[in-house]
């Protein structure tokens, strides 16, 4: 099945030349130079991943983000000005998936695109699904449910849970996070790493200070620590 791009920026030649580069490889493209533009075609067209700059006309690509974080999951790739860390780091905060900083090579974006694509659909070779208590994770539909109510979460933030519930009781280095995060890049990752897994606790209700499912090993990284309903004596 043939997946759907949307680019929003408001440099119209460099959507152009996007399109044909991405076409090559068998992707769909979809362009919009406003902000408007990009939320309303978002809207009618659901794409299967956003490429979204940060500086655009009336509206900024942080404000875009925020925006469509209230209501949909859609990976999103953040194309920053010159590669400013602090505009890295606002995008994560606010929910991004990856961020790329301009300009870049074509190939880099779609090796990128491709990298996070695979995250919405990962492999799981041990099994479908599990319970923590109250927490549910169907990893072939990519859902999780807390207290019988949806969570919903990034593709980064549930790359990260993924990786934690299929090694319970296993203290995963910031290192092996990044590298199932994969996009963020060495400058920025410890930043980065923390940012998403605070945003996922933030989503499990989960308190740092006394941990239901998250415990953080200071100076090291993160373990996750609830018991598996189907294990429990």
């Amino acid at each position: 099945m043939q997946q759907t791009i949307l680019i929003i920026d408001d440099d119209a030649k460099l959507n152009r030349l996007l399109k044909d580069f991405f076409n090559d490889f068998g992707y769909k493209t979809i362009t919009a130079t406003t902000p408007e533009d990009g939320l309303k075609k978002l809207k009618n067209h659901g794409p299967d991943i956003l490429i979204l700059d940060v500086m655009l006309p009336g509206m900024s690509g942080f404000e875009v983000c925020k925006t469509i974080r209230k209501s949909s999951t859609i990976p999103i790739i953040m194309l920053t000005a010159k590669g400013e860390l602090m505009d890295r780091v606002v995008g994560l905060e606010l929910g991004a998936d990856d961020y790329l900083p301009k300009p870049f090579e074509p190939r880099e974006l779609v090796a990128r695109i491709q990298s996070v694509l695979r995250r919405t659909r990962p492999d799981t070779p041990r099994g479908d699904f599990k319970a923590f208590n109250d927490l549910h994770i169907d990893y072939q539909k990519h859902a999780v449910t807390l207290m019988g109510q949806p969570v919903e979460l990034t593709t980064t933030e549930f790359a990260a849970l993924r990786l934690l519930t299929l090694n319970p009781n296993t203290v995963l280095s910031r290192d092996r996070i990044l590298d199932e995060l994969r996009g963020i890049e060495c400058e920025a990752f410890n930043r980065s790493v923390d940012i998403t897994m605070s945003r996922l606790r933030q989503k499990l209700n989960d308190d740092p200070k006394k941990p239901a499912y998250i415990k953080t090993v200071w100076g090291t990284g993160y373990m996750f620590i609830a018991e598996e309903l189907n294990n429990a004596e």
